[in-house]
């Protein structure tokens, strides 16, 4: 074999080499976009859980807050009915 021949037969192995790999990265970026369209969906969905806890937490505050100020009207209510039995 001649030197050229050798030299032409490394080259077309390096050539199929290279068309490989421009395969795989054409794979590879057909993955990675959908990994970011997947990184994009499951952030909106995140977004939207913590929209809700947020909600559920406010309820919950406002309900507690709600408690406190039912028990407190309620406990001056029976303090002044303790008073007014006193001042009979």
């Amino acid at each position: 074999m001649d030197d050229y021949e050798v030299v032409a037969e490394e080259l077309s192995k390096l050539a199929e080499k290279w068309r490989d790999l421009e395969m795989r990265v054409a794979e590879v970026e057909k993955v990675n976009a959908r990994l970011e369209d997947a990184a994009l969906t499951t952030a909106r969905a995140l977004g939207e859980v913590s929209r809700h806890w947020d909600a559920v937490y406010d309820a919950m505050r406002r309900a507690d807050k709600l408690d406190k100020q039912i028990s407190s009207e309620r406990d001056h209510d029976a303090a002044r009915s303790r008073r007014d039995e006193s001042t009979d």
